[in-house]
């Protein structure tokens, strides 16, 4: 390799830092989220929960609003755009948030390593992305430390209806795979801010139910602790998690960007198991291993792609 391709890939790979670690960041607030909504949906209804997160989001948002304005709009954008915020955070927050009244927060996690294999399908088959034989074999691994953790998992006095929990989890994953594919279509032209604050708006348009249900609840049920973590979710998750992952999945192509969701179950079994007490096993921190070795797989062959694509 000459002097000038070494260069070329030493800013390639620099060029990433900021947006690999975006995204790890992202990540880690989603798997510590579903510790949170578990505890929000023992005193508020899903529909209520997300409009309070998404609300929380938005308030935040304000003073920002004319940086927000979409400036790139061109005929047509709105099949994309309509899409992307039905998928997410409408239906993704939707069937997760019921989902969570249902299965455990752990098992919940798990399934959430599901996205990269769809989303690296949906890249593919849609954008025509490259997947190697590493990345493949990443992916594979990472399959098998979901499938080990599920298996070790079992269903327990928390999880009411795991099965039927489980199916709308995996369903809210189809939808989160969509858009990220969208967003990273729309990418080219749109602010990744300005794709969240449109995903923001929608969802408290589309969540706007709850905040009736709140008026009709004749209970008082606003504790501090409950405050706290709405704001937690609401900024931090609702916001922060989807504009980093936004932002950073504008830089990097798809299905490396999506590799990274592997590690939400990771993030999920720890934080279930130091907050709520769930279960954690030899065998689930072995299938934790196996599951950020294939990550870390994917990211050295998409690296190896960079650099090959650097020298022709």
């Amino acid at each position: 390799m000459t002097d000038l391709e070494q260069s070329r890939a030493s800013g390639t790979e620099h060029s990433a830092v900021l947006p690999v670690a975006a995204i790890i960041a992202a990540v880690i607030f989603w798997g510590v989220s579903f510790v949170g909504m578990r505890i929000v949906l023992a005193s508020l209804s899903p529909m209520s929960a997300m409009w309070c997160r998404l609300t929380a989001a938005l308030i935040v948002l304000l003073p920002f609003y004319r940086q927000l304005i979409p400036r790139n709009y061109q005929k047509g954008d709105w099949k994309l755009l309509l899409p992307m915020v039905l998928f997410q955070p409408c239906l993704y927050f939707l069937l997760e948030t019921n989902a969570l009244l249902l299965t455990t927060s752990t098992q919940a996690g798990v399934i959430s390593a599901s996205v990269p294999v769809l989303t690296a399908i949906g890249a593919w088959f849609f954008m025509r992305e490259q997947v190697n034989t590493l990345t493949i074999f990443g992916l594979l691994l990472s399959i098998t430390g979901v499938a080990v953790l599920t298996i070790s998992q079992g269903g327990g006095g928390s999880a009411s209806n795991p099965v039927a929990g489980n199916i709308m989890e995996f369903g809210a994953m189809v939808c989160a795979a969509a858009n990220f594919l969208m967003v990273k279509k729309l990418c080219g032209r749109y602010n990744p801010w300005t794709l969240t604050a449109m995903q923001v708006v929608a969802g408290v348009i589309f969540f706007i139910p709850g905040f009736f249900q709140i008026l009709n609840n004749g209970k008082s049920i606003w504790t501090p602790k409950l405050i706290i973590i709405l704001v937690f979710l609401g900024i931090f998750v609702s916001l922060g998690a989807f504009g980093l992952y936004n932002w950073g999945i504008s830089r990097l192509n798809a299905s490396r960007a999506s590799a990274f969701i592997n590690l939400v179950p990771v993030t999920a079994i720890i934080t279930g198991w130091l907050i709520l007490g769930e279960a954690l096993t030899g065998i689930q921190l072995a299938a934790s291993a196996g599951i950020i070795l294939g990550v870390m797989l994917g990211q050295r062959s998409c690296k190896q792609s960079d650099r090959r694509t650097q020298k022709i």
